[in-house]
């Protein structure tokens, strides 16, 4: 671990802010440009305020070891390329001085250079699972379903690499991406045993399913809450950096992420679907096998909850997202098993 991880959280996030102020003068800004934290999860997110041209911006400071450079690169083009497109709104990158989108700055707590990148603001409302939300399901899966056909279309640039999110990479047992279910908060011998009988049946299931090239590309990997914005009737996508290799039909259970144990998930991936078909052909296996999604998701969430102890997020989900995590498996298993 480095100086910065044995920080206590606090800590972590006063050495982030000076970072990103620091940051900022890697930018043509001009006028008394400020940094606020607004989210920490995998990365450190800041509201910039106070340009010369009175914009608001978004300041992003990577975490070290998550994704290379070259990672970071490939986000940026694709989510570029389905903004150039008119596919969705997405997040437009803003160079910096010496007209590179990725900048890089150092802090005395760190052990090397953070990768920083800076976009335009984006306008618009994140959603609130109490809202009402068909229409902008419906609005989404229509917007999931242009985003899929851009990524089976689009040739990606020489050197494009991303993560790829398949069952061993995410549930497995050797190095998952976002660390071991098995390692969640409050975990005991019962519920170790109900979650890993789920995600053999996960296993099982998508090991049928397959992933051919119609089943599984390109995807944002990350449409929850959070990372939409309501402008208008518009609906917005930002946060690429999950962006990877899986399954299309994961884009329809990040959406409920967090909240997969609502009742009216159903009716809003009912929703979903109806606006996905509004623009592209959904077959129905794809549709049946949504709810093993929304069950990989859900134990997905469980081991990042377990490894990003650090986050607000991952506090204030804690140990109630397992234990709500139970009936959920149990009805998957009675349906599925």
């Amino acid at each position: 671990m480095t100086g910065f991880d044995c920080r206590d959280p606090a800590a972590q996030q006063a050495a982030l802010a000076e970072l990103a102020e620091a940051a900022l003068a890697l930018y043509p800004l001009g006028g008394s440009p400020r940094a606020t934290l607004i989210n920490l999860s995998e990365n450190a997110t800041f509201r910039v305020d106070g340009a010369a041209n009175g914009r608001r911006y978004a300041l992003r400071i990577h975490r070290q070891g998550y994704h290379s450079r070259e990672a970071i690169a490939s986000e940026l083009a694709w989510a570029q390329a389905l903004r150039r497109s008119a596919i969705v709104t997405t997040p437009n990158p803003t160079p910096g001085r010496d007209g590179a989108l990725i900048q890089a700055m150092a802090h005395p707590s760190m052990d090397r250079p953070r990768d920083v990148v800076l976009f335009d603001w984006e306008a618009g409302v994140e959603p609130e699972i109490g809202d009402d939300l068909d229409g902008p399901f419906e609005t989404l899966g229509a917007v999931t379903a242009r985003m899929h056909g851009h990524a089976r279309k689009w040739r990606r640039p020489e050197g494009f690499t991303r993560l790829t999110w398949d069952f061993e990479s995410s549930l497995g047992e050797d190095a998952p991406h976002w660390g071991r279910w098995r390692d969640g908060m409050g975990l005991d011998a019962a519920k170790t045993v109900m979650f890993g009988r789920t995600a053999d049946l996960i296993e099982r299931r998508l090991a049928a399913y397959g992933n051919g090239t119609e089943r599984f590309g390109l995807v944002h990997g990350d449409l929850r809450l959070a990372n939409l914005l309501i402008d208008g009737d518009a609906v917005k996508v930002i946060d690429f950096d999950d962006s990877g290799f899986g399954w299309f039909m994961y884009d329809a259970a990040t959406p409920v992420s967090f909240y997969e144990h609502e009742p009216r998930v159903p009716a809003l991936i009912d929703a979903w679907v109806r606006g996905y078909r509004s623009v592209a052909p959904l077959a129905p296996e794809d549709e049946a096998e949504i709810p093993t999604f929304v069950m990989l998701r859900r134990l997905l969430l469980v081991a990042w909850i377990g490894s990003h102890s650090e986050t607000e997020l991952a506090r204030s989900m804690g140990v109630d997202y397992t234990e709500g995590t139970c009936a959920l498996c149990e009805g998957y298993l009675s349906r599925f098993g």
